[in-house]
């Protein structure tokens, strides 16, 4: 495979984007997907979302958000592009994110995963992270935690 490489997400990114939500599994798991995303990963300093490219196409999109009263950053999704599910494309992103020289200052985080969703429990345990609490009905998400 060709070597991955991620950025800061850019609106030219959004179409390709945008097309994955076509996948049932994906929108359901983290769509709708629509404008008002766009705009907030590109102006709410609070969010982020970072793309991941292999031969310069789009493989992978990562979001996340700063939670000021715990100091971590928050993985909120990670959308690998349907058509190139089940080849480590979510883990080569996620580590090239965590090692990139731009967040090299962010030692914290934490993931959010859906109740209904074991292949993203699956994926964060396999990597090493702790997960934290139990999902209640006023917050249906596991938490995962990681320390660089």
């Amino acid at each position: 495979m060709n070597r991955l490489q991620v950025r800061r997400f850019a609106a030219e990114d959004f179409p390709v984007y945008r097309r994955w939500y076509a996948d049932p599994l994906l929108d359901h798991q983290l769509g709708p997907m629509d404008d008002d995303w766009l705009d907030s990963v590109l102006t709410d300093p609070q969010q982020e979302a970072w793309s991941a490219f292999v031969a310069g196409q789009l493989v992978a999109v990562i979001g996340l958000s700063f939670d000021p009263e715990t100091n971590f950053w928050v993985i909120t999704d990670i959308a690998v592009d349907p058509a190139r599910r089940r080849q480590g494309l979510g883990r080569t992103a996620l580590q090239a994110l965590l090692t990139h020289p731009e967040l090299a200052g962010r030692k914290h985080w934490r993931a959010l995963v859906a109740d209904d969703n074991p292949q993203s429990q699956a994926f964060f345990t396999a990597l090493g992270w702790q997960r934290l609490g139990t999902p209640t009905s006023d917050d249906p998400f596991w938490t995962y935690v990681w320390h660089a």
